[in-house]
C-alpha cells in the first residue's frame, strides 16, 4: 500500500494542532485561576533573538497552512499576527485546524513532484511538495510548536507529553 501526501500531513498537523489548542486552553485556565498576566505569557522568550510565545504558536500554525495550500495549489489563508489573548490564539490555531482538515486527499495525493514556490519576505524558494512537506514545513512546524509548549511549561502550566502529542 503507497503512503499519500495526504496521509502524513493532513492529520499529523490537525492532530498536533489539536494538541496546541489544548495546552492553550490548559495555559488559559491556568491564567484565569491564578488571576495572572496573559500579556507576560504571550511576550515570553526564552532568549532576546527567539520568537515571543505568541509568534511561536502563530509560525506553527503558519507553516501548517500554508504547507497544506501550496500542496493542494490552493490559496492559502492570511491571519493577522495581532493576537493579545490566549483566547485569541486559540481562535487562529482552530482556523488552522479547520483549513487543514478540509485539504481533501484527492488534492494532495499524486502531487509529490509538484513544483511549489514559497515566498519569503527576501527571497523565494522553489522546490517539490514532498521536499517542502519533509525538509521545511514539518521540520519548522515541530520547532515552534515544541517551543511553544516548553514556554507553557515553563510558565507553571501543567502538561506532558500526551498534551503535546494531541492525544484524546
Amino acid at each position: 500500500m503507497a503512503i499519500g501526501l495526504h496521509q502524513i500531513s493532513v492529520p499529523v498537523f490537525a492532530r498536533h494542532l489539536k494538541g496546541m489548542a489544548n495546552c492553550l486552553r490548559k495555559a488559559q485556565a491556568l491564567y484565569r485561576e491564578k488571576k495572572y498576566d496573559e500579556s507576560t505569557l504571550l511576550a515570553y522568550r526564552f532568549y532576546p533573538d527567539m520568537f515571543s510565545f505568541a509568534r511561536q504558536v502563530q509560525a506553527a500554525t503558519d507553516h501548517a497552512h500554508t504547507c497544506a495550500a501550496l500542496m493542494a495549489g490552493v490559496e492559502a489563508p492570511k491571519f493577522e499576527e495581532n493576537e493579545k489573548s490566549l483566547e485569541e490564539l486559540i481562535a487562529r490555531v482552530d482556523k488552522s485546524i479547520a483549513f487543514v482538515e478540509g485539504v481533501q486527499a484527492g488534492q494532495l495525493d499524486g502531487n509529490e513532484g509538484k513544483s511549489v514556490t514559497v515566498k519569503m519576505r527576501d527571497r523565494e524558494l522553489n522546490m517539490t511538495a514532498l521536499e517542502l512537506l519533509l525538509n521545511r514545513s514539518m521540520p519548522n512546524f515541530y520547532f515552534h510548536a515544541t517551543t511553544a509548549y516548553d514556554i507553557l511549561r515553563h510558565n507553571g502550566v501543567e502538561l506532558g507529553k500526551p498534551d503535546f502529542m494531541g492525544a484524546s
